[in-house]
């Protein structure tokens, strides 16, 4: 339970499996758009840094919403992007998952190379029904919302009044837009990955799952670190248009953590570089022209428009190489055009998408091979740790 200032009524919650049974049908989205309870034997040991009260009661400090008090440790919780998603279940907390902006942006295959964790996409809402209005949430009838408030009102076009509807009547929102630090109207604190990871283990009172992530990554880190080569290739981003593509989406490495792979890797931004700039700062799509005049060392295509890593080659790779201008790029004659993943990623998605990356970007150093334990992520996630 969560201490909110009143309590609207007339909307009972129902299961995910009956919304997505009987919702209403999964309107269109363009690009612009096992649980763990605490020990009560152990009391605070699983705690975190919070602000705590001797009735049990506790805080979370998190911009822009500021601190929100609960009274209980949330249950049934809500994200709209997927790195949050990612987090919580990363904290042991995937059964209380409800939905996610659009399913096919959560990487929950990678989970299946971890022994003991899952989440059923069947399971999860698609927050794009009914237009992602209100309603939907009220229905929903999450604990918590860990959600960025000026990203609904900025990106989804609800009003401050429907934050407050929702927030009073269903329960707080707790987030910060992380995966992009392009968004003009973000002008508050931005976090890092796992500065708001460690927020939301304060949610869930996780510290202990959340100090071994913050080890288990910096462990990773440090052998990546000490084996990179001295070449800092510069990379373009792009996420195709459509399969066998001619314009692509371009996305510079601006600090937020859709790009944190890359900036762990050192790399260089090459659209920055030329003054082509980003999606998010000018609106445009890039061509093959206008790439060919930049001429990355490498090019990442990020998994758009139903790009996977299984059809990588025959949607992409190929129609590049047949390319009367794309093949004259440098990254197509070095074969250094590489499978970049998913936008959105929290702590076990980023562990994946890194070691993808340098495998990708490095093949002599690190093709191949498995960066991190598969079995000791899948521990912490599960409480064996």
């Amino acid at each position: 339970m969560v201490i909110v200032e009143s309590n609207v009524t007339g909307n009972e919650g129902i299961t995910r499996r009956e919304y997505v049974t009987y919702g209403s049908a999964i309107a269109g989205c363009g690009l612009l758009a096992g649980c763990t309870e605490a020990d009560s034997e152990n009391g605070d040991a699983n705690g975190t840094d919070g602000t705590g009260t001797t009735d049990g009661t506790y805080s979370v400090t998190m911009e822009p919403v500021g601190t929100v008090e609960f009274e209980t440790i949330p249950e049934r919780w809500l994200p709209y992007t997927a790195d949050y998603a990612d987090m919580g279940v990363a904290l042991g907390q995937a059964d209380g998952l409800l939905g996610v902006e659009l399913v096919e942006r959560f990487g929950t295959h990678y989970y299946e190379e971890l022994p003991g964790v899952s989440v059923d996409e069947d399971d999860l809402v698609d927050l794009w029904q009914s237009g992602t209005d209100t309603e939907l949430f009220y229905k929903l009838d999450a604990d918590v919302h860990l959600i960025d408030p000026p990203f609904m009102t900025n990106q989804v076009q609800w009003t401050d009044a429907d934050i407050e509807s929702v927030k009073q009547g269903v329960g707080p929102f707790i987030g910060n837009t992380i995966f992009s630090r392009s968004y003009g109207w973000h002008d508050y604190e931005y976090y890092s990955l796992y500065e708001a990871f460690e927020k939301i283990a304060e949610v869930f009172q996780e510290r202990e799952r959340f100090e071994a992530f913050d080890q288990l990554h910096d462990e990773v880190l440090a052998d990546v670190h000490s084996r990179l080569p001295d070449e800092n290739p510069e990379i373009a981003i792009l996420a195709p248009e459509s399969v066998a593509p001619e314009e692509f989406y371009g996305y510079t490495l601006d600090g937020g953590t859709q790009s944190k792979q890359w900036d762990d890797l050192g790399v260089q931004d090459a659209l920055e570089r030329s003054g082509i700039g980003g999606f998010h700062e000018t609106g445009g799509m890039i061509d093959y022209e206008a790439l060919l005049e930049v001429d990355p060392d490498a090019i990442v295509i990020w998994q758009e428009a139903g790009v996977t890593a299984e059809n990588f080659e025959d949607d992409v790779l190929e129609p590049m190489r047949d390319h009367s201008v794309a093949q004259n790029l440098t990254a197509v004659e070095t074969d250094r055009v590489i499978f970049g993943g998913l936008f959105y990623q929290g702590p076990i998605i980023n562990l994946f998408q890194l070691e993808m990356a340098a495998q990708g970007l490095f093949p002599d150093e690190f093709g191949g091979e498995e960066l991190f334990d598969r079995q000791r992520v899948a521990d912490i996630v599960t409480g064996e740790f």
